[in-house]
């Protein structure tokens, strides 16, 4: 295994994001629909944010038996992105290592990692299941 691989052979590349004014129905929507579980926050291209499938579960939101209609207008109502958006994020440049993603991920308070250029702009996104995938190819 080497050990200072760029990050750039793990991270997905094509970053599904966000506007920071965008609805917050939206993010559920992307969750949901795309089976991801982190949606970072943009505004232009530069990150400022993240939401998680976790940070959407601790909303506390009434829906007994609403539909999705109806689930979207009572988020979008009481939330927006801003509100829920993690915007204290540890991001990677793009010239660091899986190693360096590694140690990070290891310590357990994140589950994925924005990858991001020198103007601070997205370019992509290391998750944990990513981290496994290239573990398991090294076996």
């Amino acid at each position: 295994m080497k050990k200072n691989e760029a990050i750039s052979k793990i991270m997905s590349s094509e970053v599904v994001t966000v506007h920071k004014n965008q609805k917050l129905s939206d993010v559920r929507h992307i969750i949901c629909e795309s089976n991801i579980q982190h949606v970072p926050v943009v505004d232009g291209k530069t990150l400022v944010g993240l939401i998680s499938y976790t940070d959407l579960m601790k909303l506390n939101i009434v829906i007994n038996g609403a539909d999705e209609r109806t689930i979207d207008a009572i988020v979008d109502q009481q939330f927006t992105i801003q509100d829920i958006m993690v915007t204290e994020l540890i991001a990677l440049s793009e010239t660091d290592t899986i190693r360096q993603a590694s140690k990070i991920l290891a310590e357990g308070a994140f589950h994925s990692l924005p990858v991001i250029d020198k103007q601070k702009q997205l370019v992509g996104i290391v998750t944990m299941t990513d981290l496994i995938k290239y573990l398991n190819d090294q076996y």
